[in-house]
């Protein structure tokens, strides 16, 4: 299982999340959105909307009557109703949840850099995950050591 840990030193979360969706929906994933705050969800859905002008990124949230369909589901449980494999946590918050899924993706801000570096050290030493870092370099993202 892997994990990719992607310290936000510049953009916000849902700058990313749009890149992200779609790379995973490239490669025929269903993915599911996190964020625990209602506030942060409705950014998540506007800039899934707003990301690219030609093309748009299907999704919905949790409880919407069509969301076993939706190729991305924006939620604030790690419950894949639409049967994801990707998860994306996007509030800087880690889920245990998030090991059952194929592939997570952890986004974090400065000010939650010690959460981060402590949930790097717990997945690091499992022996089932390869966590890897992602930090942004003028403006793309580059893994580092």
């Amino acid at each position: 299982m892997r994990v990719d840990f992607y310290h936000l030193t510049r953009d916000p979360a849902a700058k990313l999340v749009p890149m992200l969706a779609g790379k995973s929906l490239d490669v025929g994933k269903r993915l599911l959105l996190l964020s625990q705050d209602e506030a942060g969800r409705a950014a998540l859905s506007d800039a899934l909307w707003n990301a690219e002008p030609a093309s748009f990124l299907a999704h919905d949230f949790v409880g919407s009557i069509r969301q076993t369909e939706q190729p991305i589901l924006i939620s604030d449980q790690c419950e894949p109703a639409n049967g994801a494999s990707y998860i994306i946590l996007s509030d800087g918050r880690w889920r245990d949840e998030a090991l059952t899924f194929e592939r997570a993706f952890f986004l974090f801000t400065a000010d939650q850099i010690d959460h981060a570096r402590t949930i790097w050290r717990q997945l690091a030493a499992n022996e089932v995950v390869t966590p890897r870092y992602w930090k942004q370099d003028d403006g793309r993202w580059i893994e580092g050591p």
